[in-house]
């Protein structure tokens, strides 16, 4: 099996990428990083995005959007952004209340969801979920994660935030078995209960068992870096966790 490549959630570096999106690409890139993850254009085009990943050679490893920008005639524009941009995979990054304050919302969604990828896929296009700590909180007396993932096609990305779910008590390895095949994006965050400041490789995260997971039954097409949290500058943060990763052998 080749390496499964890194990119960066350019999130973690969103003032920097505000001030100088040309820039941090650069800079990222010559980290090493071979993609990114958007969260956010700072007022580019897609065309002027492609100018710039492509000048340094850098690859999309999906976008965070908004579940709007899937909806109705949306979803006809965020299809022809994201195939400029060079884009597969448009992963829904949170939810509204309303659609997910009970059981019954989560069905809802997950229906919504359904639809979206149907509609996606002619396009060579894939959806998803992005979890942050409330999906682990029982609700009706079920895990909405479980609830989500239990009611959505194969081809519904289940994006695990790794550091993002253990602040809600949840554990990666027994979702990364439970739903075999969908991890085609996962978030390397590190958790630390006694250290909110930690890098990659130096917390409480068993790194080993979940990319063991990753590479052999989670069809994990990208390892994608995100740190929320700044020990030193964010930029030199995120050159650290991904040297860290590579002290992994990743």
């Amino acid at each position: 099996m080749s390496p499964i490549p890194i990119a960066l959630q350019l999130y973690s570096v969103r003032d920097e990428a505000a001030r100088d999106l040309d820039g941090v690409l650069r800079a990222v890139a010559a980290m090493g990083y071979t993609g990114v993850e958007f969260a956010g254009y700072y007022g580019h085009d897609a065309r002027r995005i492609r100018a710039m990943l492509d000048q340094y050679g850098l690859q999309v490893a999906g976008a965070h959007v908004g579940l709007d920008t899937l909806l109705g005639d949306e979803l006809e524009r965020s299809v022809e952004f994201h195939q400029i941009l060079g884009n597969r995979y448009l992963i829904v990054p949170g939810l509204a209340e309303a659609r997910r304050n009970s059981r019954a919302a989560w069905l809802q969604t997950a229906s919504l969801m359904n639809d979206i990828a149907e509609r996606l896929a002619p396009h060579g296009m894939q959806t998803g979920y992005h979890n942050h700590a409330v999906e682990f909180v029982p609700l009706d007396g079920e895990l909405p994660w479980d609830t989500f993932f239990g009611a959505t096609r194969q081809d519904v990305i289940m994006q695990f935030d790794v550091g993002n779910a253990l602040h809600g008590g949840g554990q990666a390895a027994p979702y990364l078995r439970r739903y075999p095949g969908r991890a085609i994006t996962v978030h390397v965050k590190e958790y630390a209960a006694d250290n909110d400041r930690a890098l990659i490789g130096e917390g409480d995260v068993d790194w080993a068992e979940i990319f063991g997971l990753c590479e052999t039954i989670g069809n994990t097409a990208w390892y994608i870096v995100e740190q929320e949290s700044y020990a030193y500058p964010p930029l030199e943060c995120v050159d650290r966790c991904l040297q860290n990763l590579r002290a992994m052998g990743k």
